[in-house]
């Protein structure tokens, strides 16, 4: 036992001879301590962890979405739509059915019931514009014919009024003294005068029902038209 550890003898001493050396000349030296030890990170480890995290509750209570083939076999259920029929030019085939379409356009002649009579245009006097009848009714001019009070008027009293320099006409129950509009009248004196003395409600309707006669003759209006007092 003691030869034997002669033969260990020198080489222990060398080794302490050796690190003696080695912490004077100020070298490093490694930590005695085994249980500090300095790990390399793994090259391998590149990955970006898993989100959410395995095991967590927002992993746990999420459902799985429906894969791609799903989504697709899904779609192939549905039929695609029809495509529309062509369309053949021309007016539509007559239907047995009702339609609420409008009837096609034909090419005959009009005949004689149908042809309007065309309106001749009637060249008014200079100073006898629309203009210049806007501009009489703001003028404070009499265009009443004496009249300082509305009045009850009857037909018969109506019939009265039907001269050129003394006439009446009646729309919508409101008595007009048109006499000063007669030079006015865009269709001319003789058209206006088919209606004096008369009611031309339903004939002032058929020629020009856009226009609006309480705002035309507002400044001509004399009374309104009532029944025939009962005798």
């Amino acid at each position: 036992m003691a030869s034997y550890l002669r033969t260990w003898l020198p080489t222990l001493s060398t080794q302490q001879s050796n690190s003696r050396t080695t912490e004077e000349e100020g070298s490093p030296t490694t930590p005695t301590n085994p249980t500090l030890t300095i790990e390399e990170p793994d090259a391998d480890d590149d990955f970006p962890p898993a989100f959410p995290a395995i095991g967590s509750a927002q992993r746990i209570s999420s459902t799985p979405a429906p894969s791609s083939t799903h989504l697709i076999l899904q779609s192939t259920l549905m039929p695609p739509p029809p495509l529309p029929a062509p369309r053949i030019p021309g007016p539509p085939a007559p239907s047995s059915g009702s339609s609420l379409m409008p009837p096609p356009t034909t090419t005959r002649p009009p005949t004689q019931a149908t042809k309007s009579k065309k309106r001749e245009k009637v060249v008014l006097a200079p100073g006898h514009s629309p203009l210049d009848w806007a501009a009489l009714k703001t003028s404070g001019a009499d265009l009443r014919g004496g009249a300082t009070s509305l009045a009850r008027i009857p037909p018969s009293v109506l019939r009265t009024h039907n001269k050129r320099d003394d006439a009446w006409a009646a729309f919508s129950g409101k008595v007009y003294n048109i006499t000063p509009y007669l030079a006015f009248h865009p269709g001319g004196e003789k058209e206006l005068m088919r209606i004096a003395g008369r009611d031309g409600t339903k004939l002032f309707a058929l020629t020009h029902a856009w226009v609006n006669v309480d705002f035309m003759l507002d400044a001509c209006l004399v009374g309104f038209l009532v029944p025939e007092p009962s005798s």
